[in-house]
């Protein structure tokens, strides 16, 4: 149950922020699909996945919804960090990025 609870937790911050690790994007950008999940690893690597009804139910009951931009970034090594977003300055750049 930890398990799912933490796919859960690091797929709502993953949708933010999931292009931002994409070097390669070149400037697309995606949405996650409705149900879709996003598991972001602390290594950097992330997976997804479409549960059945019974397991996405299961996952709602742990869900928060996000309330603001959120940012993750790659070291050189490939460790993933979550930044800061609680300032207005770092909410500004966030969305800006996301647009």
């Amino acid at each position: 149950m930890n398990s799912i609870k933490f796919a859960v937790i690091a797929g709502l911050f993953g949708l933010s922020a999931s292009q931002a690790f994409a070097e390669d994007a070149m400037g697309t950008m995606t949405m996650m699909k409705g149900g879709e999940v996003m598991a972001i690893m602390p290594d950097g690597h992330m997976g997804t996945m479409m549960p059945d009804a019974k397991m996405g139910a299961e996952m709602m009951k742990m869900a928060k919804p996000i309330k603001h931009c959120m940012m993750m970034m790659t070291d050189a090594k490939g460790k993933a960090f979550m930044i800061d977003t609680s300032t207005k300055k770092a909410q500004a750049e966030c969305e800006k990025m996301a647009m």
